[in-house]
């Protein structure tokens, strides 16, 4: 009895999850796919996808709609052949410093929009998202996958089809690693231009200084040389008139009274 409770109360709680797990999906075209001549009606496949947020390789067997050994290899070149990829969103970082979507559990080709059979489906994880914690994640999302039974019929279909529309191709895969390997260069240059800036404010400050306080030294050495100027000019000095001679020598100033009278007696 005891047993029974805990098996009861085991189907309760993953039922409970089943019905809170919402898968999203994610479509890939066909010329990503490598796929070999039919087995007994299967063709075994591998899509590869490692730019971000994507990291995986999954491999398995598919079985074209109707048995047709030919119909999948002539609608890859068509066009006509595309994959959908079902996940749980879990988000891990990779060695890389990108987060990449590792909570996969299932997925499925369609042939012009018709879903094929597959069987022997497997996941790997690839570099840079392979650590322990990404395969913890994973693990966990292929046993709630498990839980939801085919998601590719019915209940998904409008999700299925909105993923469809715009699947991943090469062109595209180039366009994100290209916008990831540019955004860190982008990164860089503008923090190198900022520092250019705040660089040249830093130099341009102190000559602005240094150019202020020579001007200022300057001036007061010219203000101090124009004191100096002036203290070392002499003051002007007035001329002494000189006294008029006359032409008698007797009147000669330099004589003395005594004698300028002998002057003027010896002159008579």
């Amino acid at each position: 009895m005891k047993k029974l409770i805990v098996f009861i109360c085991l189907v309760f709680v993953a039922v409970c999850s089943a019905q809170s797990l919402k898968p999203e999906f994610q479509a890939f075209s066909g010329a990503l796919l490598k796929l070999k001549k039919a087995d007994k009606g299967y063709h075994k496949f591998r899509l590869t996808v490692d730019v971000a947020p994507w990291a995986f390789q999954a491999d398995g067997e598919v079985q074209a709609p109707g048995g047709d050994g030919d119909a999948l290899i002539t609608g890859l070149f068509d066009g006509d052949v595309y994959a959908v990829l079902a996940y749980v969103p879990s988000a891990s970082p990779g060695s890389d410093g990108k987060e990449y979507q590792v909570g996969l559990f299932d997925m499925m080709l369609f042939f012009e929009d018709e879903p094929t059979r597959i069987r022997n489906l497997r996941f790997k994880l690839l570099p840079p998202a392979n650590d322990e914690w990404a395969m913890g994640i994973l693990k966990d999302a292929l046993e709630s996958g498990s839980l939801l039974g085919n998601v590719w019929g019915g209940k998904y279909d409008k999700a299925i089809t909105k993923a469809s529309a715009d699947p991943l191709d090469k062109a595209k895969l180039r366009a994100l690693q290209k916008k990831g390997e540019k955004k860190p260069e982008e990164e860089a240059t503008i923090t190198t231009r900022k520092r250019r800036v705040e660089a040249s404010d830093e130099e341009v400050a102190p000559k602005k200084k240094k150019k202020k306080k020579v001007e200022e030294e300057e001036a007061t050495l010219n203000k101090r040389k124009r004191r100096v100027e002036e203290e070392d000019e002499p003051a002007p000095t007035k001329k002494k008139k000189k006294k008029k001679v006359s032409g008698d020598p007797c009147d000669d100033p330099n004589l003395t009274v005594k004698e300028r009278r002998r002057c003027q007696l010896k002159n008579k």
